[in-house]
């Protein structure tokens, strides 16, 4: 208990770059990852926090691949560098913005957990429109958020976009984007 704890007081200590008041649910875990690709070279994270969906993408992730997780909390990168022992994760302390200065590769799939509802909208488009130009034809770009008010900015963005409620409290919902 005193593990969980302490992460629900840093996850609410920084609710405005969390976006959230604990780490996600096991639910949120599974249905996040489940459009990943299994075959795919290169992975994207943003908003890795603790790194508890860091670790389901790696565990889906191939031997050979790669995973970029983004997180501008400092403390939660040192955290996750000394838990997550694993040479594909390459963890980076910046925002999603500035993919671009950390990735030249095409990515696979893309998995965030950033908090949208706190973002200015050129902030939003500029990392909807960055995270597109970098996902290959055929990648998913899956999105956890408390609120289901993002679906039209969402479905204007990408091809196509399915939402997915959880039954965790709060109810969290899932974005899943394709870009064709």
């Amino acid at each position: 208990m005193k593990g969980k704890l302490a992460s629900a007081l840093q996850y609410t200590k920084h609710i405005f770059t969390t976006g959230a008041i604990s780490e996600t649910s096991r639910e949120v875990e599974i249905e996040i990852c489940n459009r990943l690709d299994s075959k795919g070279k290169v992975y994207v994270e943003f908003g890795m926090g603790l790194g508890n969906i860091t670790q389901e993408i790696l565990n889906r992730m191939p031997k050979d691949a790669k995973l970029y997780s983004f997180e501008v909390n400092e403390d939660f990168c040192e955290k996750v560098k000394a838990l997550i022992k694993d040479d594909r994760l390459v963890v980076i302390n910046d925002g999603a913005e500035n993919i671009r200065k950390h990735v030249t590769e095409e990515v696979d799939n893309m998995i965030s957990s950033m908090p949208f509802t706190f973002f200015s909208k050129e902030k939003t488009d500029l990392i909807l429109g960055e995270s597109k130009a970098m996902l290959k034809s055929g990648g998913f770009f899956s999105q956890i958020l408390y609120s289901k008010i993002h679906y039209k900015k969402f479905s204007a963005a990408w091809d196509e976009c399915e939402m997915i409620k959880t039954s965790n409290f709060p109810a969290g919902f899932i974005y899943h984007c394709l870009k064709e």
